[in-house]
């Protein structure tokens, strides 16, 4: 499934951290890991000072790719390091093209300063601009776990939600993981009792998720299903999490509009924001 992972670093501890989890995952599925490190040169104080600083990046870069390469080397795990210079969540998604990789793996938090790389809002843009899955870690708290035990697939019926179907069964089969999956009805403020289609749209939903759930049954996936009906996306996306020990959140990064609405783009950033597990988000198929 996954031959070339993306692996962004500025050598913080949020992302040593998280680099563990991207080990597992390429280790098992044998890919080669490519270690980015970026000079942001974005910002007027680093570019007026001229080159001599941006040597001084790059060395800084090239230690901290080497040093993680040494990491994969111990777990036998091939590597390709580069350093760059650029805006960061640009330089990250135009290498991933260039590069051809299947996937970004990228931790929700790094250094601060000005040598970030990769604060939140960075994570957020790499999935916002990705034409490839982007891996999100957290890197503080419980380490990541894997082999997945339980995934968990947010659907609304949507195309990019199938797309992220799909890659969740794989996953799901490859680690002998149960598939959980979900719907969730926003009503916002008009309640359950208030909303006179209500029950037509608890049946719509539940029908999607059992069609969904189908997919990964026919795969020989153990699949749960649900619907929850009055939580905010994000917020029941969030309790799910907590309640059924998930491991790995996969969905996609578009969805349909209307009292139904399940995986806009900015529902999928909350959960990046918030989920204390790894996020699997994946674009819509013609924006790969």
């Amino acid at each position: 499934m996954f031959d070339r992972i993306l692996f962004p670093t500025d050598g913080s501890d949020g992302a040593e951290a998280a680099f563990d989890h991207v080990l597992d995952l390429a280790a098992d599925h044998d890919a080669t890991v490519h270690i980015l490190n970026v000079a942001d040169t974005t910002h007027d104080s680093v570019t007026r000072i001229g080159r001599t600083v941006i040597d001084v990046f790059e060395r800084e870069g090239k230690e901290v790719v080497d040093a993680a390469a040494d990491r994969a080397a111990d777990r036998g795990v091939e590597t390709v390091t580069a350093v760059r210079q650029g805006g960061v969540p640009e330089t990250i998604t135009a290498y991933a093209a260039d590069e051809e990789v299947d996937l970004i793996a990228i931790p929700t938090r790094g250094r601060t300063g000005l040598d970030r790389l990769l604060l939140g809002s960075t994570t957020e843009r790499v999935v916002r601009r990705s034409t490839v899955p982007v891996l999100s870690i957290r890197p503080d708290g419980e380490p990541a776990r894997y082999p997945y035990r339980n995934i968990l697939v947010p659907t609304d019926g949507s195309e990019p939600a199938g797309e992220a179907l799909d890659r969740a069964v794989t996953l799901a089969a490859r680690t002998g993981a149960t598939l959980h999956v979900l719907s969730v009805l926003n009503l916002g403020n008009v309640g359950f009792e208030a909303y006179s289609g209500v029950e037509e749209l608890v049946s719509a939903a539940e029908e999607r998720v059992a069609e969904a759930a189908s997919v990964g049954e026919s795969a020989g996936v153990e699949t749960v299903e649900h619907v929850e009906v009055g939580s905010s996306p994000a917020r029941g996306i969030g309790s799910y999490i907590a309640d059924h020990d998930i491991d790995l959140v996969a969905m996609g990064t578009r969805g349909r509009t209307g009292v139904e609405r399940y995986l806009l783009g900015s529902v999928a950033e909350r959960t990046v924001r918030t989920s204390p597990v790894p996020v699997l988000t994946v674009p819509e198929a013609d924006s790969e």
